[in-house]
């Protein structure tokens, strides 16, 4: 069996096949493992989840790392499984261990490129850059999925068929976590490229930063984090494309200095990265708001759009649980506002403080003018304890003196028919 705390040197794709097999048995309590696509050259994308619920939906928080998308950069591989296997002992034993895996559904890729691990190369068995395969934005060349690489269609559906709130990808030539836009309009050099969401992308590349023992002292990069078109445009990026077609915040981790350092290296490069990785994970729902959305006419999840004012980049709650996961850069005032075709639009103002995420559930009304009393009841016979629960924390006046209204007459009839009961109990039965 092995064990990635016994393993200092890199795996090849054989035996890094087999320990992620041993771990999905070994730790099959928190773990699922199975393949979303094949390589070129056929060789499985392995993909570990863990969660307390592996394989299952869940109206938590998904999450995903991604290594060696470049194949001479097989750090990533290493690093990732070390993720996996300290949280599997750590589980119930560590806070943070045992809150990552009861709070965010967590997804492994160890190896997005085994092809190019195997021919130690950048570029896939096609002599593509998966790096620069993904449709883009300022790139339309691209924009063919039909001609993309199986690697970037394995991924791009597996992206789709879940709804990643953030997520990184583990690289090696530097040191400093990259964030979006990677490139331009203008295809210019060192221009700084603003993305809607460009104060939350620079909150995270912090927060992997900070927590890393060397990053955040660069003198290259102030404070460990660059815009990744400030620092070199490059076109046809993973991290762009998560951004824009599955609003998912992901960020360019640059975790060494040299490319497939010495593997007398890994284990201490695993020590500096352990936390930030940690750290980054834990934000997915330490920050932001949280919440669910619901119809008051029906009870029944909402797939809402969410907009948060000063970010022009909305999110969509699921439609299985009415979730949404926004996050953002803590110690500030935010407007959210949930809103639904045939429904009225809710807003709400929230205070998203450092180190905790606010939780924010929203009840949309249909337009059309249902009584709420009813409708209130209505919820409160069709959802199960923890849902109604979910609805009634709904920061609406509206809805909650109506609410009031309603226990007010039931508790009034309880009283009417225990003082109707008293009263018979007391008289003298007639003979």
């Amino acid at each position: 069996m092995l064990n990635s705390c016994g393993i200092s040197r890199y795996l090849s794709n054989t035996e890094l096949e087999d320990w992620l097999k041993d771990f999905s048995v070994r730790c099959g309590r928190i773990s699922r493992l199975n393949s979303i696509g094949t390589s070129v050259q056929g060789r499985d994308l392995w993909v570990l989840e863990l969660s307390d619920m592996p394989g299952q939906a869940e109206a938590e928080p998904a999450f995903k790392f991604v290594g060696n998308m470049h194949g001479d950069e097989p750090v990533g591989r290493e690093l990732t499984i070390r993720l996996a296997d300290w949280l599997c002992m750590n589980y119930k034993r560590d806070a943070m261990a045992t809150s990552i895996i009861d709070n965010v559904h967590l997804h492994l890729l160890p190896s997005m490129n085994p092809d190019g691990f195997a021919n130690r190369s950048r570029n896939n068995a096609n002599n593509v850059d998966l790096n620069r395969d993904f449709p883009d934005q300022f790139f339309p060349q691209n924009n063919n999925e039909a001609r993309r690489q199986p690697e970037t269609l394995a991924v791009m559906k597996w992206i789709r068929q879940n709804n990643f709130v953030a997520s990184a990808s583990l690289h090696e030539g530097a040191l400093v976590a990259n964030y979006p836009w990677d490139g331009n309009v203008d295809k210019r050099f060192f221009i700084y490229a603003e993305s809607p969401d460009d104060s939350t992308f620079r909150f995270l590349a912090s927060v992997y930063s900070k927590a890393h023992r060397n990053m955040s002292k660069s003198h290259e990069f102030p404070g460990g984090i660059t815009n990744g078109a400030a620092w070199y445009p490059l076109y046809g990026g993973m991290q762009d494309w998560n951004y824009i077609h599955a609003r998912c915040l992901e960020l360019t981790l640059e975790i060494y200095d040299t490319k497939w350092p010495p593997e007398s290296q890994i284990v201490q490069i695993w020590e500096e990265n352990r936390q930030s990785m940690l750290e980054l994970v834990s934000s997915t729902f330490k920050s932001g708001v949280h919440g669910k959305v619901f119809s008051s006419a029906s009870g029944l999840p909402l797939a809402a759009t969410i907009q948060v004012d000063g970010f022009n980049q909305t999110i969509k709650a699921t439609s299985q649980f009415g979730n949404y996961h926004r996050l953002l850069p803590p110690g500030k005032a935010y407007k959210v506002t949930a809103s639904m075709d045939g429904h009225t639009s809710r807003s709400v103002h929230v205070l998203s403080p450092n180190g905790e995420s606010t939780a924010l559930d929203f009840i949309l009304d249909p337009t059309g003018g249902v009584g709420q009393q009813h409708k209130l009841m209505r919820l409160m016979t069709t959802h199960d304890d923890s849902d109604t629960m979910a609805l009634l924390l709904y920061h609406s006046k509206f809805t909650f003196l109506s609410f009031l209204g309603v226990l007010v007459i039931l508790f009034s009839c309880f009283g009417c028919k225990r003082r109707l009961w008293l009263r018979s109990e007391k008289s003298p039965a007639k003979v």
